[in-house]
């Protein structure tokens, strides 16, 4: 009926959040290729409290849990059970998820391939609305001892595994698992394999071609679902069809979220120069206007590095340039539209006394030779930049974006890392600061809302 051992699987957990709920129980129902079977059913302590909503759900309360084993301790028998397995699970991306993130805390990568059979019911009975646990176990006849419970619901899925087997049968539902696996081809020099291996979880995705030259690196909220995508036939773009051509490698890290796959992506572009990425690259030379009071109502442009300029509340910056001469001639543009002095600009050089040339041609007001205060000049000057006005750094020191169990630290709009405890953040406020970058900027001024200034705990004295 099938070439390699399967595990069925179902988990009980204290919520639907893998990344911050714990699983408080594991079912599993282990079926070798000679069609010999094992069950395992483990309660797990999960460090925190069950909802009352979820021990009505399950069944399993806080007291059943007290004494149970962590994770930690039954990691490595579910591990084995696990290993060399086809994971089958019902709304398998939840418990596979759950597996994963409970492996990696302790250091441990879990990959397996994965089967979900909400998925495979649906293939190959698209006239049903309905393909949760209970409306299967309707439909086909299914013997439910407990449901809700691990195992008992791990049994229903292997139940619904032998009944498509005998009807509609082995032929139509090899041809549906061929329909659910179905992928683009991968080009030739790569393993197979890694379609197994790809996460569908947020993260980052490097492509690695001869001589482990990195070719392009990409974001995903599915990094499996997006790295795929740059193999399909029906529409690969000439950059593309040219990028598969050279990947020799494809390797990945996950996130805990978007956020952290863009800022992770803006960093490793950054650092490593794949030859495929033209957005995101490093620039040294971007650039930002400020305006200095020169007295008697008269505020004059200055182009200062980005790198150079904290960006509070008190300092006012407008836009980010790539260079100089992007700066400049932004700055001609809003002369040309605002009716604005290019003596006054520092974009021409003036003769005291004298007109400058846009006066001359009635473009410039006259704020040059007396005919128009500085300070309206300055105001409309003011106005024209206004719409190039840059996010001001909202704290007096650096700050933390949550997201799941991990904090991004941010300081003066430079990103510093992403940290999981109070000593990794001691440990990147220790490090040398990283420059700012405008492309960093840029993710980070949209999630300003989301931030909170950083406020670690005072080190205990020795009274204490």
């Amino acid at each position: 009926m099938h070439r390699k051992p399967l595990a069925f699987v179902d988990l009980e957990t204290t919520g639907a959040t893998a990344t911050s709920d714990r699983i408080t129980e594991i079912g599993i129902v282990e079926v070798d290729a000679d069609g010999s079977v094992r069950e395992w059913q483990q309660l797990v302590n999960p460090g925190i409290r069950i909802p009352p909503f979820i021990e009505q759900l399950t069944g399993i309360s806080n007291a059943m849990v007290a004494d149970a084993p962590p994770f930690a301790e039954v990691a490595g028998e579910a591990f084995r059970r696990l290993e060399g397995r086809l994971f089958i699970a019902h709304n398998a991306r939840f418990d596979y998820g759950f597996l994963k993130n409970e492996f990696q805390r302790l250091g441990i990568t879990f990959r397996a391939p994965v089967l979900c059979t909400v998925k495979l019911s649906r293939t190959l009975f698209p006239e049903h609305k309905r393909h949760n646990l209970d409306s299967l176990i309707e439909r086909h006849g299914l013997h439910a001892e407990a449901r809700h419970r691990a195992l008992a619901d791990a049994q229903l899925i292997h139940q619904f595994w032998q009944r498509i087997h005998l009807v509609p049968g082995e032929e139509t539902v090899q041809a549906a698992l061929q329909k659910l696996n179905a992928h683009p081809s991968l080009p030739s020099q790569l393993d197979p394999g890694i379609i197994d291996e790809l996460p569908e979880t947020p993260g980052v995705y490097l492509f690695y071609g001869e001589n482990e030259l990195p070719l392009y690196i990409g974001k995903a909220k599915d990094v499996r679902k997006r790295v795929l995508s740059h193999f399909a036939a029906d529409h690969k773009s000439p950059k593309d069809l040219a990028l598969s051509l050279q990947i020799r490698r494809i390797d990945w890290q996950e996130t805990a979220g978007e956020i952290g796959a863009l800022l992770k992506e803006a960093a490793l572009v950054k650092s490593m120069q794949p030859s495929h990425n033209r957005q995101l690259r490093k620039n040294d030379e971007v650039c930002t206007w400020t305006l200095i009071d020169e007295g008697e109502g008269w505020l004059r442009p200055d182009l200062r590095s980005a790198r150079d300029i904290e960006f509070s509340l008190r300092a006012a910056c407008y836009g980010l340039f790539k260079s100089k001469k992007e700066a400049t001639d932004v700055l001609h543009a809003l002369a040309d539209s605002h009716n604005l002095c290019d003596t006054l600009l520092g974009l021409e050089k003036g003769v005291p006394g004298k007109p400058c040339f846009g006066h001359q041609i009635k473009r410039c007001k006259g704020a040059c030779v007396g005919r128009e205060p500085l300070a309206k000049h300055s105001m409309r000057l003011v106005g024209a930049l206004t719409g190039l006005k840059l996010v001001a750094w909202p704290y007096a020191g650096p700050a933390l974006i949550r997201e799941g169990e991990e904090a991004h630290l941010v300081d003066n709009w430079c990103y510093l890392g992403t940290v999981k405890s109070e000593e990794d953040i001691h440990a990147l406020l220790a490090a040398s600061r990283p420059p700012f970058e405008r492309d960093t900027y840029k993710i980070l001024c949209k999630y300003v809302g989301k931030m909170t200034p950083l406020r670690l705990k005072q080190p205990a004295t020795e009274e204490e």
